[in-house]
């Protein structure tokens, strides 16, 4: 009987600093699955457009070993859409993925933990962050402010985790089966079901490079998360256009008292910062409203999620 087959699905943008020595620990992560859980593991590097050698470092090191593999995109997609190719490769390729950052920041040996839950029967073993003490300050606090203002707007998601998973070929098959563009793979598998668990890990520094992930990003990410798996903003602005309608009754009866017992109305400057105040808020109503209108755009076009220029 041919052993089960698992790919470490990798994506890549500009990580020629870290991926020698990112190639090397998967490598050996490999060996350690072969031989504890009769696994045949290899790595399935994804190059998301990529400007520097990350990709001639790939066909390198698949020249070299055959475990490697690797699929380039021809244009830059994103994380969660490189990270889509990756996987829809390994639900045609595996018996199951496991998805893990270039950087190793996810503790790449917890993947041993995740193969030995995966044959005790869980279809999907989540990593979930422990410890964050290698994070700024802000970027720990922006973060786990994060899952919980989003679970707070009725979003599904497991604190504390990103997309560092492994997932059955049964569970592959399912993600597959969702057809947005618009991707949120943190919300998207753990609206899945099927049994699953939690490995626990501390998240490290880095071991080179800069981060892909600057303020801007994080903060659109967050956003599409949003408003991939809530429609909670939509109804907060209904309810606080019936709170703005209270306070403007409220507003309307006591000028009305005050003109009948001959004091004068408040003057300009009220009026003025309540116009300035309301009109804020409606154009802030405007913007997310704008922001499911751009994504129902973006949906409806059924453009493909990426191209591959090249795979080995």
């Amino acid at each position: 009987m041919n052993n089960r087959r698992l790919l470490i699905v990798v994506p890549c943008y500009n990580e020629e600093a870290v991926l020698e020595e990112t190639n090397r620990v998967l490598l050996d992560v490999c060996d350690d699955l072969a031989k504890k859980h009769a696994l045949e593991a290899g790595i399935l590097y994804v190059d998301d457009g990529s400007h520097d050698a990350t990709w001639a470092m790939v066909k390198a090191f698949a020249a070299t070993d055959a475990r490697v593999h690797g699929t380039k995109l021809a244009h830059n997609r994103g994380h969660q859409q490189a990270l889509w190719a990756g996987l829809e490769r390994a639900a045609r390729e595996a018996d199951a993925a496991v998805s893990i950052d270039a950087d190793l920041q996810d503790d790449p040996w917890a993947i041993l933990q995740m193969a030995e839950a995966w044959t005790k029967g869980n279809d999907i073993v989540y990593g979930v962050r422990h410890e964050r003490k290698t994070d700024t300050l802000f970027k720990r606090w922006t973060a786990q402010g994060f899952y919980k203002f989003l679970r707070a707007l009725g979003g599904d998601v497991l604190y504390n985790h990103a997309d560092f998973r492994l997932m059955s070929r049964r569970a592959l098959e399912a993600l597959m089966a969702f057809p947005e563009r618009n991707l949120f793979l943190r919300g998207m598998v753990y609206s899945l079901g099927f049994p699953h668990t939690e490995v626990y890990y501390d998240r490290t520094a880095r071991i080179a490079g800069e981060s892909k992930y600057p303020l801007s990003r994080m903060l659109s990410f967050a956003l599409d998360g949003i408003t991939s798996f809530s429609v909670r903003p939509l109804r907060l602005i209904v309810y606080s256009g019936l709170l703005f309608i209270l306070v403007s009754l409220c507003a309307i009866i006591y000028g009305l008292v005050s003109w009948s017992s001959g004091r004068a109305v408040p003057g300009w400057a009220s009026i003025i910062v309540s116009l300035w105040f309301i009109g804020g808020f409606i154009l802030l109503a405007i913007g997310i409203i704008g922001e499911y209108v751009g994504k129902i755009y973006s949906e409806v076009k059924r453009r493909p999620r990426y191209a591959v220029e090249e795979a080995i």
